[in-house]
């Protein structure tokens, strides 16, 4: 019934823009609508650091620096970024000038010094990004400085998910405090917005539908950046094939993330178009490592998942060649390391994944005293990544063969990564996909394997905690000497693949369908920029 009343309002809104596309002066306008299985979590730009969150508000709002389609770091809302000559400590930006919010506002220094001392918030979900920030000041009309601990030669890195507010939309809204997401706080930012970008929020429907109108006075627009779409609906249906129904009868135009069963039947259907290619998103299993005791197995008095044999054993367990060719349709690449081959610190030896053995899984689980095998729960997310549920699904299957019982409780992403986040986590096994906008180790480092603190490990719900290694990896924000710091990285991959902490599934690959009048390439870090496509003729 939901997803009935999901297409008819997506179709009442096409009935609407095709009628205004008839009217003077309206013959331009072309309306893009778009569909993913799960929503944006949050409209407050600094709440939640997750993929289809950040793809909305990319949309909306924009960062000092930012990327390409491909990848590549380009100018953003600063048109010059350099560390002072004379202080290494300070990275100053040049920021662009004639920018204005979406209320006329004009975009100055002070919104970029209130909003990133917005994203250090404790309720700040970046605020991992930005751990080395000293401070930040305004040098002037158009320049801003960010004083970091120590030298931070990657803090332009760290930047491109950092969206800019205007500081008195903010003050005047009550939002200058970024909501707190995990105690499911509400603020006028979540379905609110008020950025530079190349889109307007029109109104926004939380899990049912989101309408942005085009930015006419967008700055970027130009021939690189077309802006040919003049709105954007977009429309979250978690069924699969509900949202292939829906590009298949034409009442959506754009399907970012189409179920494998369903690849080849797209690419041989008249008038549409298929695109794929590997994301910057590694797949994996975590499971808490530091508790006494767990509270949702069948062990009294202890934690199996706290002997590094039974991890061993789970991770041999799992036979990821089998999940690549029959849930994945080979559409995945099975990795022995949660790190995709896009970021600094990946090697062909890290990503190799171990072979399937069950006999040695289980002589491990005997060793380790639980030859009679136990039984937990597995938390996993069904509309967040490529075909989650079924993932979690498979590894079922592969621990019941080595006598471990688990029992998958699976659900809305909404639900699901709240368990992560909070401190202490409520999930003791669990499945995560992380992508890394840095491109680089460290990134996974703070957020994966860190102590959870007030800056740091905010998505490490291991319960693991070495201080030892939380030092190397703070030590990366400000190591300039890139020999020395690569050498560091490479140390503390190997301190944590030896631990075995995380259970990696796979590299994930990406399909985008849409109308054949569309040509959207995957986009690495799954976040299509709808502002460069241009409409093809039929």
């Amino acid at each position: 019934m939901r997803a009935s009343r999901i297409l008819a309002a997506t179709a009442a809104v096409l009935a609407a823009a095709t009628a205004l596309a008839g009217l003077p002066g309206e013959a331009e306008a072309r309306t893009l609508r778009w569909a993913r299985s799960g929503d944006a979590l949050t409209l407050d730009p600094h709440a939640q650091n997750e993929g289809p969150t950040a793809a909305v508000n990319h949309h909306i709002y924009e960062t000092l620096v930012a990327r390409d389609p491909k990848g590549a770091l380009i100018p953003g809302l600063a048109t010059a970024w350099r560390i002072l000559p004379t202080d290494p400590t300070i990275w100053e930006f040049t920021l662009r000038e004639g920018v204005t919010f979406h209320d006329g506002a004009p975009f100055t220094a002070d919104d970029v010094v209130f909003s990133l001392n917005r994203a250090l918030q404790p309720t700040s979900d970046y605020k991992g990004l930005l751990t080395s920030v000293d401070g930040v000041s305004k040098a002037g009309a158009t320049t801003v400085h960010v004083k970091t601990k120590g030298p931070n030669p990657l803090l332009p890195n760290n930047l491109t998910n950092m969206f800019m507010m205007n500081k008195a939309w903010s003050e005047k809204n009550n939002v200058a405090k970024v909501q707190d997401f995990k105690s499911k706080e509400e603020n006028f930012a979540v379905r609110n917005a008020n950025g530079t970008g190349p889109f307007v929020l029109v109104s926004r429907e939380p899990d049912v539908k989101t309408v942005m109108k085009r930015n006419d006075g967008y700055w970027g627009k130009s021939a690189t950046v077309p802006l040919e779409v003049s709105e954007i609906v977009y429309t979250p249906i978690k069924a699969d094939a509900t949202r292939i129904a829906a590009l298949l009868s034409g009442e959506v135009d754009f399907v970012q993330d189409v179920p494998v069963q369903d690849i080849e039947r797209l690419k041989s259907t008249p008038n549409l178009r298929v695109t794929t290619g590997p994301e910057n998103r590694t797949i994996f299993l975590g499971m808490d490592v530091g508790s006494a005791d767990l509270k949702s197995d069948s062990v009294q008095g202890k934690n199996p998942f706290a002997d590094k044999r039974v991890r061993q054993a789970m991770n041999m367990a799992i036979n990821r060649a089998a999940i690549q060719r029959v849930v994945m349709r080979g559409q995945s690449v099975p990795t022995g390391v949660i790190m995709p081959p896009f970021v600094n610190g990946w090697t062909p030896d890290l990503d190799k994944a171990p072979a399937p053995d069950v006999a040695r899984a289980k002589a491990l689980l005997a060793e380790a005293g639980y030859g009679a095998g136990f039984q937990v729960t597995l938390n996993c997310p069904n509309d967040r990544y490529v075909n989650d549920e079924g993932i979690c699904q498979a590894v079922v299957g592969m621990m019941g063969q080595i006598g471990i019982k688990v029992n998958l409780v699976s659900q809305s992403k909404t639900l699901h990564f709240p368990l992560v986040q909070k401190n202490p986590p409520e999930t003791e096994f669990y499945l995560v996909g992380w992508g890394v906008p840095t491109f680089d180790s460290e990134y996974i480092f703070s957020f994966m394997y860190h102590t959870r603190d007030a800056k740091f490990g905010s998505w490490n719900a291991l319960r693991y905690a070495n201080a030892d290694l939380d030092r190397k990896i703070e030590s990366l924000s400000s190591e300039v000497d890139a020999q020395k710091r690569n050498a560091t990285i490479a140390e503390i991959w190997k301190t944590v693949q030896e631990e075995t902490l995380y259970l990696p599934i796979h590299h994930q690959t990406l399909a985008y369908a849409m109308t054949s009048s569309l040509d959207i390439p995957v986009d690495p870090e799954n976040q299509p920029k709808l502002k460069y496509v241009v409409f093809k003729s039929m």
